[in-house]
Order: C-alpha cells, then sequence, then structure tokens
C-alpha cells in the first residue's frame, strides 16, 4: 500500500496522565498507539448524526450542537477535496422495533424508539447533506456489520475512513473497529465525536488511539483534507497511492462541549 502522510497533530505526551500513569506506561509497554497514518483517497463517514441522537427531546438523544457544526466544517474541506461523504443511520421497522428478533434491542430498549420514517431516524437538519451524498440504513452499532459500507468505499476507490458522529463510545468506536479490520485507515477528529457522558466518550477516543486509528484535532482534518484536494492521486484524481510521513494523534482528545 506505500507509506502514509503526514498531517502533523499533538503526541500523546500533550495527554499524559489523563488515564493515570499505570495505564499508559502499560500500554506504551505493550506497543499500542503507534501512529497508523492517512491515505490519499479518503471518504468522510459521518456516524448515525440523526435527530435521535443530536438532540436531547430524544430518548436516545443528547445535545450535539458542536458535534454537527464540527461536522460541518469536516465535510466542507470533503467537498474541497472532493472526497466522497457518506452519512450512516440507525433504522427499524416496526416489526424489529416492537419484537424481539433484534438482539441489541433487549440490551439497548431506548433504541426501539429509531423506527423508520420516524423524526428520531432524520439526518440532522443542519448537516450539509448534498444529493450525490450516499446514505446506509444499519441495524448495528458498525456502520459496516450487515450492510454495503464496505463495498461501497471500495467501489469508489478509498484508503482511508475519516470517521464523526454519535456515539463516540458506540457506533464511532464500533465503526472504527471495522474499517481497520476492513482494511482501511481511520482518522478520526475528536470534536467531530460526541457522546451522552464524558467518562465514555473519553475512554473510546484512548481506545480507538491505541488500537484502531489516529484520533486527531478537527484543524489537521481539515489541513489534511484540504491538502489532496489539488492532488492527481486524490480523490478527485485517479490512482490510490499513499503518501509519504505518518500523522501524528491526539491520545485521548477531547470533543468540543458535545458530551454531557
Amino acid at each position: 500500500m506505500g507509506a502514509l502522510e503526514s498531517i502533523g497533530g499533538i503526541g500523546p505526551a500533550d495527554t499524559a496522565g489523563l488515564y493515570g500513569s499505570p495505564t499508559e506506561i502499560v500500554y506504551d509497554r505493550a506497543g499500542f498507539g503507534a501512529a497508523a497514518g492517512v491515505g490519499v483517497r479518503p471518504a468522510v463517514v459521518v456516524v448515525d448524526l440523526t435527530r435521535g441522537f443530536t438532540e436531547d427531546g430524544f430518548p436516545t438523544g443528547t445535545d450535539l450542537t458542536d458535534v454537527v457544526a464540527a461536522t460541518t466544517e469536516l465535510i466542507d474541506a470533503a467537498r474541497f477535496a472532493g472526497a466522497p461523504v457518506v452519512f450512516t443511520a440507525i433504522s427499524y421497522t416496526a416489526a424489529e422495533a416492537d419484537g424481539d428478533a433484534v438482539a441489541w434491542l433487549r440490551k439497548a430498549p431506548g433504541l426501539r424508539s429509531l423506527r423508520e420514517g420516524s423524526a428520531a431516524v432524520a439526518l440532522d437538519p443542519r448537516l450539509p447533506r448534498e444529493d450525490g451524498d450516499h446514505l446506509v440504513l444499519k441495524k448495528g452499532a458498525s456502520a459496516f456489520f450487515g450492510t454495503s459500507l464496505a463495498a461501497l468505499l471500495s467501489g469508489l476507490g478509498c484508503d482511508t475512513a475519516v470517521l464523526c458522529g454519535a456515539t463516540t463510545s458506540g457506533c464511532v468506536r464500533a465503526t472504527a473497529v471495522d474499517a481497520v479490520q476492513s482494511g482501511f485507515a481511520v482518522m478520526l477528529p475528536a470534536e467531530c465525536a460526541g457522546d451522552r457522558a464524558r467518562g465514555p466518550h473519553d475512554a473510546a477516543l484512548f481506545d480507538i488511539q491505541a488500537k484502531y486509528g489516529d484520533v486527531v484535532g478537527l484543524d489537521q482534518a481539515v489541513a489534511y483534507l484540504r491538502s489532496i484536494g489539488g492532488r492527481p492521486d486524490g480523490p478527485a484524481g485517479a490512482g490510490s497511492r499513499r503518501a509519504s510521513g505518518a500523522a501524528r494523534p491526539i491520545a485521548g482528545a477531547r470533543q468540543r462541549g458535545g458530551a454531557r
């Protein structure tokens, strides 16, 4: 696949002590947290920023206004780069929502409110969705499990999944795991992920950075996307070579005020 591109960022030393030195020492000794790097043909995957997650008037929701604003900035950079934008949404039929066939709903019954055709499964109207964007409907946490997302990204020639959305500890983390297992480099701008509580949010960012992808700042992600906008091997061009270098992640980075 070749070398990976460097975009700069904040290293693990900048958050030393956030999780306690014993945890950090154990993970460092085990060889986790290396910079994975990114490719030159990314797609932005917006995970479940539907009203049922971004508005606190819904059973599953919380106020993710800041996350939506940060994600809008990320999507704007993707437009500049000519990178595909993929939205995902959880949506259940009445039979699924009311029955016992979906095991996840027995564990998390609040998700039964995410019924197809309801306001809860509508994408947040503040997001800049365009006609050419893709929409993947899902039944589980990962945007890859039981969906066509991997085939879609491969068909688009993508080598990198720039993730954002909700919730950090649930669907975003699950999507990051399956993205790297499907062969895609993973980048997550921390400001573009949100959760219902700070603890699970921070723990998920730590876990993603340690094992599955590069957690970076929004500025770094935007700079990365804009830097490949004019490349002949970028999303608007042909080929799928990777550039040299390695991205430096933010370990334990925090979102822009979205979690409660």
